[in-house]
């Protein structure tokens, strides 16, 4: 992986993270449209960036996350996230190794889009409509949801997040909030254990590598925060129809890709 590929990727990252559209399988596909090797360390950057991404919402909701008057915030998130660090261990090996393919990745793609086309209608009168009022057992409802984006590689964790959250009658604008809050457990649990994973398989990272690991997560970084107030303004206004077409039309491009042999 060239410097080039790995800004490409990040900025990839960057822009599809918080939107309901799988960073992870932009990311994969991406990789196999420029030719990159599916190695170890590839598999590895595409996670690691996440967290790169991730902490704009650190920057972004800065006052929530350093609000220590309300500790039921952190629990709340802790509650959430116990599911998908339970699922990620006992299936992290299976999903490397058989589900994180671009032909697997398409299909999920367009199976998903196709629910974005009418989840707006599906759930019209939201009761709750802000993060604090979900209490611990929505909390916990949407950990779960969280799972299928782990077990399904091209759903996407906003996307199953954001859905569930609505299901259970939370607004969107609250909806994907809590999710990009969860997202930061989850991506520093994910991030920590590929990276030990790593290490005890492959050994220290090289200063090659670790160069463009940061360079990643700070294109990352940096792209996330303008993606996270576009989205944010537009779901408010337009919902989900849009991502649901791009969805449809990304999965089939991949799937005709696939079958001329133009992509692996």
């Amino acid at each position: 992986m060239t410097t080039i590929q790995a800004i490409i990727i990040a900025i990839v990252e960057g822009i599809t993270e918080f939107l309901p559209i799988s960073s992870t399988g932009h990311m994969v596909i991406t990789s196999a449209v420029m030719h990159i090797a599916d190695d170890a360390f590839t598999k590895y950057f595409e996670v690691c960036i996440q967290l790169g991404a991730i902490l704009s919402v650190l920057v972004l909701y800065f006052k929530k996350f350093i609000d220590f008057r309300h500790p039921s915030f952190y629990l709340k998130l802790i509650i959430a996230v116990i599911p998908s660090l339970i699922m990620g261990k006992l299936l992290n090996d299976f999903i490397d190794d058989n589900l994180g393919k671009p032909i697997v990745i398409a299909i999920v793609m367009i199976s998903g889009g196709i629910l974005l086309l009418f989840v707006d209608n599906w759930f019209r009168k939201p009761q709750i409509h802000t993060t604090d009022e979900i209490d611990h057992k929505l909390s916990f409802k949407i950990g779960l949801f969280q799972c299928l984006a782990i077990i399904f590689p091209g759903l996407s964790r906003s996307a199953a997040t954001i859905i569930g959250g609505m299901s259970q009658k939370i607004s969107r604008q609250a909806a994907a909030e809590f999710s990009f809050f969860l997202a930061v457990p989850t991506m520093f649990a994910a991030t920590g254990y590929k990276s030990l994973k790593y290490i005890k398989e492959h050994g220290m990272f090289t200063s090659d590598q670790l160069v463009t690991i940061g360079i990643g997560n700070l294109v990352a970084f940096l792209v996330a925060l303008l993606a996270i107030k576009l989205f944010i303004s537009y779901v408010k206004e337009k919902g989900f129809r849009l991502f649901g077409v791009y969805r449809i039309i990304l999965g089939i491009i991949v799937l005709i890709l696939l079958q001329k042999g133009w992509i692996g």
